[in-house]
């Protein structure tokens, strides 16, 4: 299980890291662009593309470092295993609710092919798409703090690995 979640974990990581990348070039075409002229178009476009697939990739990894909102300072406090219980409730409640709404983002995705986006003429599916990848991510994750929790003894706190010290 530990190198599914870390295979995912590296998929995610490296989607957040060609989304920023792919962001930083944009907005520096679109800067260079207006300085000495006017800027492409599809600038504008492919930047907010990118940072929707930024979020998709992202929304999985801020679940993981306990990044997302989080209530914990009323939660922490609770006396014995409420604490454990309630991170136990919030990841499970969290998967049930990406489940349910995993086939209406499929649905979204697939009105997209029948649209374009007007600078780019990209097809939407591959725009709308990001919904879907973001519900998959927090569903992946949210699944492996439960199962971490249920079997394999781990807290629910928040990855230490994701800290940059």
């Amino acid at each position: 299980m530990a190198r599914i979640e870390s295979f995912f974990y590296a998929v995610c990581r490296i989607g957040v890291g060609i989304s920023f990348l792919v962001l930083i070039v944009t907005v520096l075409t679109q800067v260079l662009g207006r300085t000495f002229g006017s800027s492409p178009i599809w600038t504008e476009e492919l930047t907010r593309f990118s940072m929707l697939y930024m979020v998709a990739f992202g929304a999985g990894l801020s679940l993981r470092s306990g990044d997302l909102v989080n209530v914990d300072v009323v939660c922490e406090n609770l006396p014995g295993k409420w604490p454990w219980r309630l991170r136990l409730v919030s990841a499970a409640l969290t998967a049930l609710l990406c489940a349910y709404l995993i086939p209406p983002a499929w649905k979204y995705v697939s009105i997209g092919a029948m649209q374009t986006s007007p600078a780019m003429t990209l097809r939407m599916d591959f725009v709308h798409f990001t919904v879907f990848g973001l519900l998959v991510t927090l569903l992946l994750f949210a699944v492996f703090r439960v199962i971490g929790m249920v079997f394999a003894g781990r807290d629910g706190k928040a990855d230490v690995r994701e800290d940059l010290v």
